[in-house]
């Protein structure tokens, strides 16, 4: 006997679907996540990049004047939060898409230990909200000098016994 089954072509995709609800529902439960991203479709981009002295962020904000930028620092936790307000609208225009992407939005980012966070500087240009995050001076990498060919000897920190 052969048994006839419906075929779903979508099926698939609400397979696919949950599975990719369970990954981000996974993620999110990580500590020091975003959040954010969970409550408001609006999620500016965001750069991280660190060198010896700075851990840096570039966040790309355009259409959002200064004064709608709010920067914090607390318990090792960098929150930035703004608005991009929407325009007057037009009522005479007719449009035909709409793309840009209005309201506010908050990311918020765990800062390392080796932060100093007394010292924060926060510059925007052309769009691009730039944070620095100076190193606390204990953190920076010290460089150790080495005589070389003078003959002195090299102490090290214990007691040595020479046989």
């Amino acid at each position: 006997m052969t048994v006839l089954t419906r075929w779903e072509p979508f099926r698939e995709f609400s397979t696919l679907q949950d599975r990719m609800n369970r990954l981000f529902r996974e993620s999110y439960n990580e500590p020091g996540r975003d959040e954010s991203l969970v409550a408001s479709g609006f999620a500016p981009a965001v750069d991280v990049y660190e060198d010896e002295h700075n851990v840096t962020l570039k966040i790309e904000v355009p259409g959002i004047d200064e004064k709608d930028i709010d920067i914090r620092v607390e318990n090792n936790l960098l929150t930035v939060h703004g608005e991009r307000k929407i325009e007057k609208e037009e009522r005479e225009e007719n449009y035909r898409r709409v793309e840009r992407q209005y309201g506010s939005f908050t990311r918020t980012f765990t800062l390392p230990n080796t932060v100093d966070t007394e010292n924060v500087q926060a510059t925007y240009d052309k769009g691009v909200l730039k944070i620095t995050l100076p190193k606390k001076a204990e953190a920076k990498p010290k460089q150790i000098k080495v005589n070389v060919g003078s003959g002195k000897n090299i102490e090290g920190k214990g007691p040595s016994k020479a046989a």
